[in-house]
């Protein structure tokens, strides 16, 4: 197991460097001039020279680009032009009001879509299953900043019983994190019904009902156990869709969380602000996927020797 975490460890750092890239080179090709931003309308040639020297912006791209990699090794992604703050500071801030919602989202994905998936595979060609695959099919396709709204109106607006913004309390949290999972509720309850129809096939499951054991045995204790290996790769992979889906819901619920600081970086071109937030949600994107990579290998430890 040792070994296979060390190996995994190795892999992201490629994948951390393609990152790095493309963040920066997507940046440098967006239009506009930050130290415009930073001088003022009325600065004069000279401040003008002597902000773009201070800034590392009058060298070459590649020699930005190594600049910009040196510092976020160190942790350091800068100073926000608009706040005059580190960056640092405004993610220790952010963070973990994203990932509140994130981890909440991805509970709510989990209670729903695993039993529902579960259900629809045992109930296989039955109405419950049909209801089933056509709520995932409403799930995927609605839009989770839209949902929001709607759960906004007639929770927040019409009965008033929750919260339409704000963090800090758990009925901050129930309807962004509502809108926010109802998506990966629908994916995991149709990757969780086609893992489990695999599974119920398989000859051990027929050999457990031959030997008399309940449905009920051969489901969870038998079939689940399996079923669930594909299940624990798509968690993975909704908690980053998560955190990066989540930029849009922390505008509509007016959640002060990284989705907001980035927004409003992109919109004031406050570069280091964005620079530091998208390497940060590919980051938590990429820690993620490991987790659920050392989850299935503990669930199934064949896949430590390969």
């Amino acid at each position: 197991m040792t070994s296979y975490i060390i190996k995994r460890l190795l892999g992201t750092i490629p994948v951390l460097l393609v990152a790095t890239l493309i963040v920066f080179m997507m940046l440098q090709l967006t239009p506009g001039d930050p130290v415009l931003l930073l001088a003022g309308e009325r600065a004069t040639p000279e401040r003008i020279e002597r902000i773009t020297a201070d800034w590392g912006l009058d060298q070459p791209a590649y020699m930005q680009y190594f600049s910009f990699l040196g510092r976020i090794v160190q942790g350091d992604f800068g100073i926000s032009i608009t706040r005059n703050r580190p960056v640092m500071d405004l993610v220790k801030m952010s963070l973990p009001i994203t990932l509140e919602l994130s981890l909440a989202a991805l509970f709510i994905s989990m209670i729903i879509g695993i039993p529902a998936g579960i259900i629809s595979a045992v109930r296989h060609g039955s109405i419950v299953d049909q209801a089933a695959l056509f709520g995932s099919l409403l799930g995927v396709s609605i839009p989770s900043f839209w949902f929001g709204i709607l759960l906004m109106l007639a929770f927040a607006v019409r009965m008033q019983i929750l919260p339409t913004s704000g963090y800090g309390t758990l009925a901050q949290v129930v309807l962004p994190a509502i809108a926010l999972g109802t998506a990966g509720a629908a994916l995991i309850s149709r990757v969780m019904r086609s893992s489990m129809l695999e599974v119920m096939q398989q000859d051990y499951i027929r050999t457990a009902r031959a030997k008399g054991l309940s449905e009920r045995i051969v489901i969870y204790k038998h079939g689940l156990r399996n079923a669930l290996l594909p299940v624990i790769t798509i968690m993975g992979l909704s908690l980053g869709w998560l955190i990066a889906g989540s930029v849009a819901l922390e505008m509509v619920f007016a959640r002060p969380g990284m989705g907001q600081l980035l927004v409003r970086g992109i919109l004031m071109r406050d570069y280091p602000v964005v620079q530091g937030m998208l390497i940060i949600l590919v980051l938590c994107v990429i820690i993620a996927n490991l987790v659920a990579d050392i989850l299935i290998a503990m669930a199934n430890p064949r896949i430590k020797f390969d």
